[in-house]
């Protein structure tokens, strides 16, 4: 049976009933816990769609629930709620793991559009493991790609990486040396366009960068295009 439910970490009660009756009014079921310590039990022991979880609660706070979450689990998405607009809480969830955020307060119109992009990616990547005629991989210096078990090798390694964090490598590593603009990769894997959410894309960079690069100062893979934005090295820049 599909999995159809989302864990709502939120010690605020009527914005936790709000957030689960747009939940269910998507045909899935939300589960609600008020604390931290009960969140990230709750997330390690169940099997969710989706988990939102805010960053300011009792007994344990957002961030360490997320990185303890990402320790078990790289691919359930996890969409951080704030109320605190400094930059941060924003960065700091998105470096540890959450695939999105949203500042309070929010509008129940964004809301849906964020649940839904989550979790049509989610399903993406559900049904590549299972197996699909896409291009089974591809190679680039030390690193390789397969995008049909959704696996990143980085000298013969597995790297773990997000649900989102392979999806923005896929799209470079199937394009070498296009650059993409911050616009662009937001629009192609976040699916929808926002002003003001473009350092979604540079913190998730940053952590692609901190697992496969030897010098995340000098990247050799992922190289910025000054006023423009990013693209993934090509073949011939690497020495045979």
């Amino acid at each position: 049976m599909e999995q159809k439910t989302v864990l709502i970490v939120e010690d605020d009660r009527e914005i936790a009933q709000v957030i689960a009756m747009n939940i269910e009014d998507l045909g899935l079921e939300a589960e609600h816990v008020t604390d931290g310590r009960t969140g990230l039990n709750k997330a390690l022991e169940g099997s969710y769609v989706l988990i939102i979880l805010d960053i300011m609660l009792p007994m344990m706070d957002g961030i360490s629930v997320c990185t303890q979450i990402r320790e078990k689990d790289s691919q359930t998405p996890i969409l951080m709620l704030t109320a605190r607009a400094d930059e941060i809480d924003r960065v700091l969830g998105l470096e540890l793991g959450a695939d999105d955020y949203m500042t309070k307060p929010f509008s129940l119109r964004e809301l849906t559009a964020r649940i839904k992009a989550l979790l049509r990616r989610s399903r993406s990547s559900h049904n590549a493991e299972a197996g699909s005629n896409v291009q089974p991989g591809l190679s680039i210096g030390e690193l390789s790609v397969d995008f049909n078990k959704r696996k990143v090798l980085l000298h013969g390694k597995v790297i773990e990486v997000t649900v989102k964090e392979f999806d923005l490598l896929s799209i470079f590593v199937r394009n070498p040396g296009r650059a993409f603009s911050r616009a662009e990769l937001l629009n192609l894997i976040w699916e929808y366009q926002f002003d003001g959410y473009e350092h979604t894309v540079n913190t998730h960079i940053n952590r692609i960068r901190n697992k496969i690069e030897e010098d995340a100062a000098h990247p050799k893979y992922l190289k910025t295009v000054w006023g423009v934005g990013y693209r993934f090295a090509e073949p011939e820049e690497f020495s045979i």
